[in-house]
């Protein structure tokens, strides 16, 4: 290979010696510039500013010439290796000839050697891929197998009602299968699948929550009803036990031991009963109901995200129910719907209050009390409206006596019920007014259709009914039957009302937050005997025509009402837990005591006119006699037969202080109208003989007290003659040696106690001795007068003085 040789190009290196320094300086700093390959354009532009582009061309040319000279050298310095490369290559040539052919030789021996082998890895390559197909076919066989399982279990538990397991499956579906399944199929089916399937749920658990929600109205009403049964039940033990622990008490208070009375105590069935493998009852389920579609729609709801949602829809639906129970019926009176009014109430607070325990946080305590309250509220605003119209004693006992059982059995659940009673305590006053004009009118009827005759009871049931029933026996013997009762029928039917009342009075007071009540039930006992009771038996006595006997039983019942009065107390005590000593020791006055005394002044009026018609004979009597009358005048006569027989009659009927008062009071009548007649201008004059004759009536009358001993004491006997005392006092005034001893302030007082000074100087100017007759003063003239005529003067002369 020859190569031809360029001719080399000189390049001047010397500096042109014309340059000046300026222009040296220039084209050092334009060569620096290009070196650092930096930008020429301040140069360019200095050039042609100063108007010396020349300049700058002949500096850039001379920088070429001056690098074409270095390249020369490099080039020049680098042509010997150059050659020698070349020579290198040259010979290296040949061995690269030999080479591949000892490449191409070996390259037939390792095809022949490797087609096998390559076969082989072909082969290999290709199973290994089918195998790792056949993988992913596996995998995605089984993942699909996976998921038709879960899929078929779904649809098992949708079919099956089970959702929770089925939204348990779809949520697997969605966080293990959705991203990965293979299949776009597959995937978009179940991406519009599992929305659908969680809204399926969703509206059937809605479904059966609404259902539920409809049931539990009609639940809650007939759960309500069975609470407040079961606390009626309940405290009717309790007034049992009451009772027969009063009984005892009272066969204690009696000394009769033969009674023997065991009080026994119950346990009250519990109003829920949860339910048992026995009658399939789901143990989150009251007795007779369930609350498992309840539980169930909070836990798929909870399942599905929306427990708050679901809270709130519940508390509202609950809210509204409460609110549509508060409805009362305009139609229905609200003494035939209040059972129902708040037995519906009662139930759904029994309800809430066990969801509230066990429903996992579905409702809060504070909503449980918001809603309690409202309801408070609501049935204090009915009760407060109802009760103003009711005009019956016995409705307003009946709604009183269900609110309270409707108060015990809320308590148990720790719901407060105050509100609730005391407006039922608000209204004690107007019940108790109604029961009042209740009575009156019973005991008005009861006094109407009353004869006033001794009640007859011919068996002795009767007796109980009658007699033991109020305590009113005077002796613990069962008399002999067919008895004769010393009342008539208006005193037990007046305690039957009046036992009705105290028992009506206790039941509205009793349970009804107020433990002490006795007090209150005494006072309106004491009004309707004092007042009602009291009342109706004046009306009898001062309207009615009565007869002796008629007013002589009327007298007689005012004992018999003064013992009932005692067990009236006795018995407001038992009802009110009050001990009986308690009452005995604040014992009140008897509260018919105006009754008493104006049936005992009719009873001695009738009696006075009666006497006042025997007494009329007292005008036949001789006052200028010139005997005195041995056996009594007729009128006294009369008089002391009547009082026999009215005595034998009336011991039968009036009790012995109360005969012996009447007696008392007929007896100073006659001594007064004996006095009146003595003093009344119907009698001018009497003479001694007279005046012993009335002595001797006066005896009779005296005897006659006397004979009542064995009625009454010997210090009542003498009672009853003291009410001749006037009558007595006079004759023996008038009979006395000394009168003027009259004026004697011992002796007065001592013997002449009962007299008036007028009725003494009157009768005593009308008293002639015995030798004073018509005519005679012309044939007594002269002769000496009687010592005790002239002593009467005196004593007539000195009352007329003082007078």
């Amino acid at each position: 290979m020859q190569s031809a040789t360029k001719p080399r190009r000189k390049v001047a290196t010397a500096a042109t010696d014309g340059g000046d320094s300026a222009d040296k300086q220039d084209q050092l700093l334009l060569s620096s510039a290009i070196c650092n390959n930096e930008d020429l354009g301040p140069f360019i532009r200095r050039a042609f500013t100063s108007g010396k582009p020349d300049s700058l061309l002949h500096h850039l040319r001379h920088f070429a010439r001056a690098k074409e000279s270095e390249i020369e050298e490099v080039c020049k310095a680098h042509y010997q290796d150059f050659i020698l490369a070349v020579d290198d290559l040259r010979s290296l040539l040949s061995d690269v000839d030999s080479l591949k052919s000892a490449l191409s030789r070996s390259n037939s021996t390792l095809q022949s050697v490797a087609l096998p082998l390559l076969n082989s890895l072909d082969a290999f390559l290709e199973a290994r891929t089918v195998s790792a197909n056949i993988d992913l076919a596996l995998a995605s066989v089984a993942s699909c197998i996976g998921l038709m399982d879960l899929c078929s279990r779904a649809n098992l538990h949708l079919s099956g009602g089970n959702f929770y397991m089925a939204l348990k499956c779809v949520d697997a579906l969605e966080a293990q299968f959705l991203d990965k399944t293979p299949s776009s199929t597959v995937r978009i089916m179940l991406e519009k699948k599992i929305p659908e399937i969680r809204s399926y749920i969703e509206r059937k658990v809605s479904k059966e929550f609404g259902d539920w929600l409809v049931e539990i109205r009609v639940v809650s009403r007939n759960l309500g009803q069975l609470a407040i049964g079961q606390a009626s039940a309940a405290r009717q033990r309790e007034e049992d036990l009451r009772i027969k622990q009063r009984q005892a008490e009272e066969q204690s208070r009696l000394s009769l031991r033969d009674c023997v009375y065991a009080l026994q105590e119950e346990d009250d069935d519990d109003v829920l009963s949860v339910g048992s493998e026995s009658d399939g009852k789901s143990e989150n389920g009251y007795f007779g109901f369930d609350l498992t579609p309840l539980y169930r729609a909070y836990h798929i709801h909870q399942t599905l995200g929306l427990e708050d949602r679901f809270k709130k829809y519940y508390f509202e639906n609950r809210k509204l129910q409460l609110t549509s129970d508060f409805q009362v019926s305009s139609m229905t009176p609200f003494l035939e719907s209040h059972q129902t009014f708040f037995a519906q109430i009662a139930g759904f607070f029994i309800v809430e209050d066990r969801i509230m325990r066990t429903g996992g946080g579905l409702i809060s305590k504070m909503e449980v009390e918001n809603l309690w309250e409202t309801a408070v509220s609501k049935m204090c605003s009915v009760l407060e409206d109802q009760f103003s119209r009711m005009q019956t004693a016995n409705h307003l006992l009946l709604i009183k006596d269900y609110v309270s059982l409707l108060g015990v059995t809320l308590r148990r659940y720790g719901y407060l019920v105050d509100s609730l009673l005391d407006v039922l305590s608000k209204h004690r006053d107007k019940y108790h007014e109604l029961l009042l004009s209740d009575c009156r009118k019973q005991i008005t009827e009861a006094l109407s259709a009353d004869k006033f005759d001794q009640m007859l009871m011919r068996k002795e049931y009767e007796y109980s009914m009658n007699v033991l029933s109020f305590q009113l026996q005077a002796s613990d013997i069962v008399p002999a039957f067919p008895y004769v009762a010393p009342f008539s029928s208006t005193v037990p039917d007046c305690c039957r009302i009046v036992r009705s009342f105290i028992e009506d009075s206790v039941s509205f007071l009793s349970y009804g937050g107020q433990l002490d009540f006795y007090d209150v039930v005494k006072k309106y006992l004491d009004r309707l005997l004092g007042e009602v009771l009291d009342g109706a038996l004046l009306k009898i006595i001062n309207t009615s025509s009565l007869g002796v006997s008629q007013a002589m039983q009327i007298a007689a019942n005012m004992t018999v009402f003064e013992r009932a009065c005692d067990f009236f107390s006795r018995h407001a005590a038992q009802l009110s837990g009050v001990p009986l000593r308690v009452v005995e020791r604040s014992r009140r006055q008897f509260p018919l005591i105006k009754c008493r005394a104006a049936a005992e002044e009719m009873l001695s009026g009738l009696l006075k006119q009666k006497v006042d018609g025997f007494m009329s004979l007292i005008e036949n009597v001789n006052w200028m006699a010139d005997d005195p009358p041995q056996s009594g005048n007729e009128y006294v006569n009369e008089v002391i037969i009547y009082l026999e027989t009215l005595v034998s009659t009336a011991q039968q009927i009036l009790p012995a202080n109360v005969l012996k008062r009447v007696l008392q009071d007929v007896l100073s009548h006659i001594s007064e109208l004996i006095i009146g007649a003595l003093f009344g201008e119907s009698v001018k004059r009497f003479n001694v003989n007279a005046i012993m004759g009335i002595d001797v009536d006066v005896r009779l009358l005296e005897s006659f007290a006397d004979n009542q001993a064995p009625l009454f004491s010997e210090e009542e006997a003498n009672q009853l003659k003291t009410a001749l005392a006037e009558s007595r006092q006079m004759i023996n005034l008038l009979l006395s040696n000394h009168p003027e001893n009259f004026l004697n302030p011992v002796i007065r007082e001592r013997s002449y106690n009962n007299l008036d000074y007028k009725k003494v100087v009157t009768i005593s100017e009308k008293l002639r001795d015995p030798s004073e007759r018509y005519f005679s003063s012309f044939t007594t003239r002269g002769t000496k007068q009687n010592p005790k005529k002239k002593s009467l003067d005196a004593l007539i002369r000195r009352l007329k003085d003082v007078n």
